[in-house]
């Protein structure tokens, strides 16, 4: 056997997707796990996190039976949702690279005043911080109902916003670079498919083409 070959190029699709149903057994867990001990309260945010991973263990099943079975129509779709899925996730990588310090305390102040009180009050007690930024209108407002430790620990408190871009900035190239990394093996995915889909299988008829 060859390395470029039926059985290789069969080994190596079952290998890539078997990689891909870990990841998304990866993140539906860490989500799970993180709402289980109150690290993250946001339903939205665990809802996309699952829908993500089982969205792409979907995909993984999908893409190892057709590797499995030499399915022609399962390995069509499956280039198909992944080459988009492909797309989607190096245009948003890039974005999240490219982001400026500017845009994202834009995005922080935008979702910032679409919380609710909860919400707020969550996050200024688990960063330990009080108001977002001195520069809204509302920041005494917020700090005055501010409930965090650092309130009685000292006379001020660091705003919410300066340790929310700290950590965006971190995630955001963390995320980028992870889902840059990870779109190019999409990309390698999609290649597999398509030369192990117009091989032939040497265990079917000789005479049979597919």
């Amino acid at each position: 056997m060859v390395c470029g070959g039926f059985a290789c190029s069969k080994n190596a699709l079952c290998a890539l997707n078997v990689v891909y149903m870990l990841v998304s057994l990866l993140l539906i867990g860490v989500a799970a796990w993180g709402k289980g001990l109150g690290l993250v309260s946001s339903i939205h945010i665990i809802g996309g996190v699952i829908a993500v991973g089982v969205f792409l263990l979907l995909i993984a099943v999908a893409g190892l039976v057709g590797a499995v079975n030499h399915h022609q129509v399962l390995l069509f779709f499956y280039m198909i949702i992944l080459g988009l899925v492909f797309i989607f996730q190096f245009v948003i990588s890039c974005s999240c690279l490219a982001i400026n310090r500017s845009k994202q305390t834009d995005v922080i102040n935008a979702s910032w005043w679409v919380m609710s009180n909860k919400t707020r009050d969550e996050l200024e007690r688990s960063f330990d911080c009080c108001g977002l930024f001195n520069l809204t209108t509302l920041y005494q407002q917020d700090y005055d109902f501010c409930t965090a430790i650092c309130k009685n620990q000292s006379p001020t408190c660091q705003m919410c916003g300066e340790k929310f871009l700290k950590h965006s900035d971190e995630a955001l190239k963390i995320l980028g670079g992870v889902g840059l990394f990870f779109s190019f093996t999409e990309i390698l995915g999609v290649w597999l498919a398509m030369r192990f889909r117009n091989q032939k299988d040497p265990r079917a008829n000789p005479s049979a083409f597919l």
